[in-house]
């Protein structure tokens, strides 16, 4: 068989690599969010309601425009939709800049979340697609950009609002849309009929984990099923249509519900949250920073801890752990412990983070990676009423309930939540 390595003119790892950065740079709109939202809805007069709705909608576009994206990357490559998003991650932030009402801030970040999803499906199944002995590894360190490189703009954004949210959001957009066009010219997946994981020592091995994990079929193959299966037969390579059809698919997608709800939740407003609390102003800066960095330690440390301690034990163990976490910024936090609040809260944050990198890793375990853009996109639209949760609910549970209330129901879930992953296991054959 043809080595898929051996094709490039560079190691895949600088796949790894550029997918990563793209990432990154788009997961600022969702982790520079809570940095942004108090300046932006000073800006054009929005209420706290109006601004979780910017968030929701935000999240909606990107999850909706994940499935046509990855439907198109795994027929045609990663290029054109790459194209497509440049634009829309420049525009996105532009637009907000130089927004003057609510309704110009919800087209500015529909656009951003359309660019955001396709950007984001492309970057994380460049692993899937290149590895499967270390595709944990791979996966996390894609999925830790996400908020890794927000980490790093954070207190940057943060002055710059101070002295004109236009000219900041401006910069932002142009260098996440620069960033993306560099993706388009350098991502590219395997043959479809190459081994993606095959080196010169291990050809052998890698061939045969890639046709267990895929049914029979390497990893990248296009290979689909066909209505020649045998009732129960695992097909060869799973397409969307099979995926859902199965148990598996329907636990992940209510776990990846919750943690998006929750997680959601606490990204978007961390700094109100600790505002409400009373605690100093560097905390709530700390708050957002330490969210961004410990989602990044989380996805790399623990995403990758999990080839080798088993995905689903490794996700069950860490969402209860996150439940414990966020439950207890609710004492500390009402009784003025400020700096075990932030500890607290980037624990929440470190604990929730590896189901983005489990979660992409075990679609392609479970239903082959030839699919994986597709299957996981599929999945990933549960993120929509995750997102619903985390916007717009969750502010109005804030002003129904309180802010303690709305976070411990969060805390409550994330904890079932993992306890419903220890039921996972692969499809029968």
């Amino acid at each position: 068989m043809a080595d898929a390595q051996s094709r490039l003119p560079f190691s895949r790892w600088w796949l790894v690599l550029v997918a990563a950065v793209a990432m990154g740079m788009v997961g600022s709109y969702q982790f520079v969010w809570s940095s942004i939202r108090g300046p932006l809805g000073t800006q054009v007069g929005a209420s706290e309601t109006a601004l979780g709705t910017v968030f929701t909608v935000f999240l909606v576009f990107q999850a909706v425009s994940q499935f046509p994206a990855g439907w198109v990357r795994d027929r045609w490559g990663p290029r054109v939709p790459m194209l497509v998003a440049a634009p829309l991650l420049a525009a996105g932030y532009v637009w907000a800049g130089r927004a003057d009402g609510l309704v110009a801030v919800y087209a500015a970040y529909a656009l951003g979340g359309i660019g955001v999803g396709i950007t984001y499906t492309i970057a994380v199944n460049t692993s899937v697609k290149w590895f499967t002995e270390r595709r944990g590894l791979a996966t996390g360190a894609v999925t830790m950009s996400y908020s890794g490189i927000s980490f790093l703009l954070i207190p940057a954004v943060r002055r710059g609002l101070e002295m004109s949210v236009r000219t900041t959001l401006a910069l932002l957009g142009v260098g996440i849309g620069a960033v993306a066009l560099v993706g388009a010219l350098v991502l590219r997946d395997p043959s479809r009929h190459g081994n993606s994981d095959s080196e010169s020592e291990s050809d052998s091995e890698s061939e045969s984990e890639s046709e267990s994990e895929s049914g029979g079929v390497p990893d990248g193959s296009d290979r689909r099923s066909t209505g020649s299966r045998e009732p129960g037969e695992r097909p060869a390579a799973y397409e969307w249509r099979d995926a859902v059809r199965t148990w598996q698919f329907w636990l992940l997608y209510v776990v990846f519900f919750v943690v998006n709800g929750a997680g959601l939740m606490l990204i978007g407003k961390v700094v109100a949250y600790a505002d409400a609390l009373a605690l100093p102003a560097a905390v709530a800066t700390a708050s957002a920073s330490v969210v961004a960095a410990a989602e990044t330690v989380g996805i790399a440390v623990i995403g990758g801890l999990s080839d080798r301690l088993g995905r689903e034990r490794t996700v069950a163990a860490s969402l209860v752990l996150a439940g414990v976490a966020l439950a207890a910024t609710v004492p500390l936090g009402t009784g003025g412990a400020a700096w075990a609040f932030v500890a607290l809260v980037g624990a929440a944050a470190l604990f929730r983070s590896p189901a983005f990198s489990v979660f992409p890793s075990l679609v392609g375990d479970y239903y082959g990676a030839g699919h994986s853009s597709e299957n996981y996109a599929m999945l990933y639209t549960a993120k929509i009423p995750g997102s619903v949760f985390g916007g717009t609910v969750a502010s109005g549970l804030v002003v129904s309930l309180g802010w303690t209330e709305s976070f411990l129901l969060a805390a409550g879930a994330l904890s079932l939540a993992g306890v419903a992953t220890a039921f996972l296991r692969p499809p029968e054959t």
